[in-house]
C-alpha cells in the first residue's frame, strides 16, 4: 500500500465520527496557494476514548509527544501538526477540547497577592482570534521583510510552525544539558535563529547565527520581536482574574497544554 493510499485511508477511517470546521487565525493567508490550510479552516472530528490513550500514555509524555500525536489523530483535513502555524495550531487545541469536553474550561487559580485558590470557569467559545492587518502581508507566503531601526540590517523572517517548533525545542534541550547553572539561558536568541531567513539577502545559515551572537543589537532585537509578535495570527487567551478573597486584579494567559485537555474532573 502507498504512502498516500494509507493517509487516504486514515482520513475516511475519521470521516465515520461527526466532525466539525475550525476557523484558523490565520484565516489560510500565509500557507502556500493549494495548500489544504489555504481555506482559511481545519476539519476535526470529535475526540473519543482513544484520543484519550494519547493523552495519558506515559511514553509519549515523556518524549514530549502528546500535542502533535493527539493534533494528527484529530485532524481530518489532510495536513500533520508539523504543517501547522503556532497560532492556528493553538485555535485547533482550544476546538478540540471544546469538541471533546465541552466549552467550559474550569481551572484552579491561587492569587499572586492572598495566596487563596480561585475556582474560575472559562467560555473557550468566547475567545477570540486576535486583529491582524492581513494586507500588510504578501498572501500565501510565510517570509517576510523587516528592517532594523538602528543598524538598517533587512532581516527576512518567518512565522514559527509544528516543524520549527519541535525543531527549536530539540536545540533549546541540547543547549541545556551543556549549560551552567549559573549562566543565561539562550531562549531568545535561538529563537531567532529558527524565525529568521536571511540577513540582507543572505540565507547562509552560520552567517545568521552569528550575526545574532555577535551583532544583533539589543533595540533592534526588542523592535524585531515586538513586531513579530504582534503580526503572528493567535487566538486572545489572556483574561481579567479578580480575586474573590482580596479583590487583586491582573491580566492572566490561559495555559494550553496537555492537562488543557482535561476536565477538572480527572477519573
Amino acid at each position: 500500500m502507498s504512502e498516500n493510499t494509507k493517509v487516504t485511508a486514515k482520513q475516511t477511517e475519521k470521516k465515520k465520527f461527526p466532525t466539525e470546521f475550525i476557523d484558523l487565525p490565520s484565516k489560510g493567508w500565509f500557507y502556500p496557494e493549494g495548500h489544504p490550510l489555504a481555506s482559511g479552516q481545519v476539519e476535526l472530528k470529535y475526540m473519543t476514548a482513544r484520543e484519550e490513550d494519547i493523552l495519558t500514555s506515559a511514553n509519549l509524555i515523556r518524549k514530549g509527544k502528546v500535542i502533535d500525536t493527539l493534533i494528527n489523530a484529530l485532524l481530518v483535513t489532510p495536513v500533520t501538526y508539523d504543517d501547522i502555524l503556532i497560532g492556528d495550531k493553538n485555535a485547533i487545541m482550544i476546538g478540540a477540547r471544546i469538541l471533546g469536553y465541552g466549552k467550559d474550561y474550569d481551572i484552579d487559580y491561587k492569587c499572586p497577592s492572598c495566596g487563596e485558590t480561585n475556582k474560575l470557569t472559562i467560555d473557550l467559545t468566547g475567545l477570540n482570534n486576535k486583529e491582524i492587518d492581513f494586507d500588510a502581508f504578501p498572501k500565501n507566503k510565510n517570509e517576510f521583510e523587516f528592517e532594523l531601526p538602528i543598524t538598517k540590517n533587512i532581516i527576512t523572517w518567518r512565522f514559527m510552525d509544528g516543524k520549527s517548533e519541535k525543531a527549536l525545542e530539540g536545540e533549546l534541550k541540547g543547549l541545556a544539558k551543556f549549560a551552567s547553572k549559573d549562566g543565561p539561558g539562550k531562549d531568545l536568541t535561538t529563537r531567532l535563529k529558527h524565525q529568521i531567513v536571511a540577513l540582507n539577502g543572505n540565507r547562509d545559515t552560520k552567517a545568521i547565527r552569528e550575526f545574532i551572537d555577535n551583532e544583533l543589537l539589543a533595540q533592534d532585537s526588542l523592535k524585531l520581536r515586538n513586531h513579530m509578535r504582534e503580526s503572528a495570527p493567535d487566538v486572545l487567551t489572556a483574561f481579567n482574574f479578580e480575586c474573590e478573597s482580596c479583590g487583586y486584579t491582573e491580566t492572566v494567559d490561559m495555559p494550553i497544554d496537555a492537562g488543557f485537555f482535561w476536565p477538572s474532573s480527572r477519573t
